[in-house]
């Protein structure tokens, strides 16, 4: 986003990219075809001026409601690998969807070393205008809680950070925060945290800026065809100068 905290009535601009490092747009443009902005009131906000270049896509935003929105890209796909004859193979092909028609088309079940996996990937930031105010939650995959409020984070004070996975306290998930201009940085200099049982981490910023926020969790809570499941989250989050 080029900034998080705005008043009522300004607009807010987002630029959305697959890159080698957080921030650096040096890849290709993110596919927005399941991009979803929620007003504070819940309802879905149009976007307008949505394009897509060589290395990135772009989309504005309106704020016309008081209170915080979430701007959120949701993916929950499934893929399958197997072995045939000692070569691996794979499914979907990369660049199509994966659905049920396809699945039981081209996944033989009773394949040599299978292994079906569903992805739920969960890629989001955060715009206020005027007072931050609270966003309801899906309840599925893995989701974000900041006990400050997503956009009223500060560079001298710690924040709280809460993973849920399904509505619950994500605990032992590795964390990982990158600062923008990792371009101009010797190194990554990334952070690194592990959720206490309650899922939480306690960050103290160490700049204002913009910070990139990811973490990713196995388990088998995974609905048939699938016999595990991967959930991951990604978030951008700006913290202001005191």
């Amino acid at each position: 986003p080029s900034k998080t905290v705005l008043n009522v009535g300004q607009w807010v601009t987002v630029d959305a990219a697959a890159s080698t490092d957080p921030f650096v747009k040096d890849h290709n443009a993110m596919r927005l075809d399941n991009l979803v902005v929620t007003a504070p009131d819940g309802g879905i906000v149009p976007v307008e001026n949505l394009s897509s270049g060589k290395l990135r896509s772009s989309f504005d935003v309106q704020l016309k409601q008081p209170g915080t929105y979430r701007l959120a890209v949701v993916n929950n796909g499934l893929n399958a690998s197997w072995e045939v004859d000692g070569q691996r193979k794979s499914w979907p092909p990369r660049g199509q969807p994966a659905t049920a028609e396809g699945f039981a088309k081209e996944v033989p079940t009773k394949a040599d070393k299978l292994k079906v996996t569903t992805a739920q990937r969960r890629l989001e930031t955060f715009v206020t205008a005027g007072k931050p105010t609270a966003l309801p939650l899906s309840g599925v995959g893995l989701e974000l809680v900041v006990a400050q409020g997503v956009n009223d984070l500060y560079s001298n004070e710690p924040a709280t950070l809460q993973f849920l996975l399904d509505g619950k306290p994500a605990p032992q998930l590795k964390v990982e925060l990158i600062a923008d201009g990792v371009r101009y940085r010797d190194r990554v200099g990334e952070i690194e945290r592990v959720t206490d049982t309650e899922g939480q981490v306690s960050v103290q910023w160490p700049q204002p800026g913009l910070y990139w926020v990811s973490t990713t969790v196995e388990d088998q809570n995974a609905v048939a065809p699938a016999t595990e499941r991967r959930a991951s989250y990604t978030a951008t989050l700006e913290v202001l100068s005191p």
